[in-house]
């Protein structure tokens, strides 16, 4: 079956009209190479939309306070309110199943709001618990944050972003320990923090100051307010699930009719983020469709040649007959030239796609982060399938051309001229 005379007929078959061999095996080429290339950029662009969720906690919430539309319970409609502190437990008491419940508050000044020496500038201010930082997308590059010890005793020190500091210190300057001054009160700089993604708008992002929550709220006069929450469900369990009666429980507590369906703002993170997997789920499949699709039309063309070759190689098929070839090793060796075919060209669009591939991330590489795009990539086990079906494509372009070979008689495939 896979003797050396019948590799060396193989190749005579191929070789004996290189043109025509070619423009066959390029319907395969580009159809693999297309194939390639779309799941490769669809592969970039889901690694660099997730990279904006990298080290988010995505079964998160986080949920904000609006105008009541309804009145109720003696209280108008238009009423402005705040999430208490006792809110938090309320919902951890009330609403099983969550990991992590941070109260926030936020403020930024109309103009400058923080000052060091000569310098200044307008940040937002976050006062957070230590937990925040296992929600958002960002780690300590210098010092340390914010942690209980700092809650409980309501320190007045500073977390800032390394934006921050490249805007109000010297690049050799030591600012660990140095004091600024927000909204005229003044913070002990502990740490920096830097952006874990940032898709090239790191020193947007990295424009940001964090402080305990309870220095904040003795700072600026917050009482036991609470601006908003973020709000994340332990693994294995899905925040979305939880989110009406998260809503429901602070209704109650702030006295806001139940049917008030925009009192309470909220927005669900894993819900979006799920909507994002959906997507890239099917844009893999319209790849894969697609790409089947240029394939399949290649594998067709080398059928229609197949046809041809049997239709050239007639009477060599008769006199092999006449001297006692079986059928079986006719079908056989029709179905080998169509495999080997298929494979050949099948190998040299994969090459040819992951060389294209290996270019475009080099490219990335020297050029920096693109928004939305990052390290196209194909898996090993995409290649394994591709290879899979060029053996199958082989053996169905060669299907009836081979069935074709083997309906000759002999008597007449030697009269054929």
């Amino acid at each position: 079956m896979f003797n050396r005379d019948r590799w060396k007929e193989i190749l005579e078959v191929l070789t004996k009209n290189w043109f025509r061999t070619f423009l066959t095996a390029f319907g395969v080429i580009w159809g693999i190479f297309i194939l390639i290339l779309l799941l490769a950029a669809g592969k970039g662009l889901e690694n660099g939309i997730k990279a904006d969720f990298s080290g988010v906690a995505t079964n998160t919430m986080f949920m904000w306070t609006q105008t009541t539309t309804m009145s109720y319970d003696g209280l108008p409609e238009g009423r402005r309110y705040n999430f208490k502190l006792k809110d938090v437990q309320l919902i951890r008491d009330n609403v099983p199943g969550l990991k992590i419940i941070s109260p926030r508050n936020a403020a930024r000044g109309q103009g400058d709001n923080v000052f060091y020496k000569t310098e200044s500038g307008s940040y937002r201010i976050f006062g957070d618990y230590p937990e925040i930082l296992q929600q958002n997308s960002i780690y300590v590059h210098q010092g340390r944050f914010i942690n209980h010890s700092d809650i409980d005793k309501k320190r007045k020190i500073a977390v800032i972003g390394d934006g921050v500091r490249q805007d109000l210190f010297e690049d050799d300057e030591d600012f660990l320990g140095a004091y600024i001054r927000i909204e005229g009160v003044n913070f002990m700089v502990v740490g920096t923090y830097k952006e874990k993604s940032n898709n090239g708008d790191g020193q947007n992002a990295e424009r940001q100051i964090f402080v305990p929550f309870t220095a904040f709220s003795q700072a600026f006069n917050r009482a036991d307010n609470v601006g908003w929450m973020a709000i994340t469900a332990h693994d294995g369990q899905s925040i979305s699930d939880k989110v009406e009666g998260i809503v429901n429980t602070v209704k109650q507590s702030r006295r806001i009719h139940p049917d008030d369906e925009r009192a309470v703002g909220y927005f669900d993170l894993f819900e979006q983020y799920n909507r994002v997997e959906s997507l890239f789920t099917a844009m893999r499949w319209i790849a894969i469709i697609v790409g089947t699709l240029v394939l399949i039309s290649g594998i067709i063309g080398v059928s229609n040649i197949m046809l041809i070759v049997v239709k050239e190689r007639t009477k060599e098929i008769g006199i092999r007959r006449a001297l006692g070839e079986s059928p079986w090793s006719i079908k056989m060796q029709v179905l080998m030239e169509s495999i080997t075919l298929t494979l050949i060209a099948g190998m040299v669009g994969i090459v040819f796609g992951s060389l294209v591939i290996y270019a475009i991330n080099a490219i990335l590489d020297s050029t920096g982060p693109v928004d939305m795009f990052l390290n196209p990539t194909v898996s090993l086990t995409v290649v394994l399938s591709a290879m899979t079906i060029l053996v199958i494509s082989g053996l169905l372009a060669g299907f009836i051309p081979a069935n074709s070979a083997i309906r000759l008689r002999p008597i007449d495939a030697l009269r054929t001229e």
